[in-house]
């Protein structure tokens, strides 16, 4: 706060513009505007009802949304309480801490007394935030500005794993290709409802889930996500300039920027992970964000922008040979459909022995492989063997098996194709489908603008 404010007295500027530096920004405007700098753009007020958990409940209710049920708690006792009315399971995570550190999903009492343990030991004053976790539920983030009158969407952006998972981990597409008109117009609506009841001045980001054909409000940055830049690129217009425009006065109007941009083709935003650097940490998605970077496929079909997105990463996909499948308990059914596909892709699918049961028994055929605690040659040897070419390997809960942390570590070792939640799997079959059915290629962004 000094250090800034400093800088402020040395230049002496118009103004100062919080929106873009994420959250750090936000959490120094209200000091900066009591030292009696001006806040260009959304008021500090309005950021702090944003921010602010039970301001925001204030203005939930107020505009009749819906939001995962919450509560706030100072002790374990009261944590106990709260996760038993709101019903498990529940996201938890201290208070003010960035990027989704320290958040867990817990499924039962005894996780979440060695969690409350665990923080209060780091952060002994911190509250704790613990929301109903929505299980399955799809997530959609979503990007406007607005100019204090008239709020434009950038662009809505669906998740392609589902709520839980970081929305900085989690691959995007753009425009969302399985959500519903109705929903869409839900979604537009409640986004320009926000904008006009906090005064968005520049942009706005909002994370909203749908589970069961409801929308939930999960939370609205009064900023510039980390998914501008994206969204700018995806619709062909610089959102970031247009909102400093805003900002220092002009209308959308002006500046000739006042319907949503929906256009033909389809953008993907991948993630991109630091584990091939750290080959000893588990490579797990969750609610704490990972990723370290990002790129983008575009392209007339969802799968080969996919596909050009994992490319990207720098995952070579397989269009032939064997896929190899072991998931949790609670997936097994759910894989069936992703399994049947890649079977009838022509490739051969390898299961450890509950999996690979499953799928025999619905006609799939499986080979079984022996897992790394079951004795050799297990699934690990098959990888270094050059036997497997694309992997399947799902979990749940904060720690993985023994197996499951092998068999990623190896994938990351071998450069193979691994995901780790079954939505992943399900667009990465649909990529290797739109690769294996014809000619792909690469053409400049402008020629996709120019069809816009």
């Amino acid at each position: 706060h000094e250090d800034v404010l400093n800088i402020i007295r040395k230049e002496n500027p118009i103004g100062v513009i919080v929106q873009f530096g994420g959250q750090t920004p936000l959490n120094l405007a209200k000091g900066h505007a009591a030292a009696g700098v001006k806040i260009l753009g959304t008021s500090p007020d309005s950021i702090d009802r944003a921010e602010d958990r039970e301001r925001f409940n204030e203005i939930v209710k107020k505009l009749g949304l819906k939001q995962p049920d919450s509560d706030i708690a100072f002790t374990t006792e009261k944590a106990v309480n709260a996760a038993e009315r709101i019903g498990y399971p529940v996201l938890v995570r201290p208070s003010y801490v960035l990027g989704g550190r320290s958040m867990e999903i817990i499924y039962d009492t005894k996780t979440l007394q060695d969690f409350m343990a665990r923080v209060f030991e780091t952060f002994p004053d911190n509250a704790i935030l613990i929301d109903k976790f929505l299980e399955d539920a799809l997530e959609v983030d979503v990007d406007a500005i607005s100019d204090g009158k008239m709020t434009v969407i950038g662009g809505i952006m669906e998740h392609i794993e589902e709520a839980g998972i970081h929305s900085g981990d989690s691959a995007c597409v753009l425009p969302p290709v399985t959500i519903s008109p109705e929903l869409i117009r839900t979604i537009q609506k409640q986004t320009k409802m926000i904008a006009t009841e906090l005064n968005v001045v520049g942009l706005m980001n909002i994370q909203f889930a749908i589970k069961d054909g409801i929308v939930y409000v999960l939370e609205v940055n009064p900023r510039a996500s980390r998914t501008a830049p994206f969204v700018s690129k995806a619709i062909g217009r610089p959102l970031a300039q247009l909102a400093t425009k805003v900002m220092m006065g002009q209308t959308l109007q002006e500046l000739g920027f006042t319907e949503q941009v929906w256009p033909k083709h389809i953008s993907v935003k991948e993630s991109v992970f630091p584990f091939s650097r750290f080959p000893n940490v588990n490579v797990v998605l969750g609610p704490e964000m990972r990723s370290t970077g990002e790129v983008m496929g575009i392209d007339s079909s969802f799968g080969l922008a996919y596909a050009k997105a994992q490319m990207a990463t720098g995952f070579k996909l397989p269009i032939s040979g064997n896929v190899f499948i072991s998931v949790h308990d609670s997936h097994k059914k759910r894989v069936l459909e992703t399994a049947r596909r890649f079977a009838d892709m022509g490739f051969s699918i390898l299961a450890t022995s509950g999996t690979a049961h499953e799928l025999n028994q619905t006609g799939i055929p499986a080979r079984v492989v022996t897992k790394v605690s079951e004795g050799r040659p297990n699934i690990v040897d098959h990888i270094k063997n050059s036997e497997v070419q694309m992997i399947i390997n799902t979990s749940i809960g904060r720690r993985p098996s023994t197996d499951a942390i092998s068999i990623r570590q190896s994938a990351i070792r071998y450069n193979i194709p691994y995901t780790t939640t079954l939505e992943a799997s399900r667009a990465m079959a649909e990529a290797i489908l739109a690769l294996k059915s014809g000619q792909w290629g690469v053409s400049p962004l402008q020629d996709f603008y120019r069809k816009l």
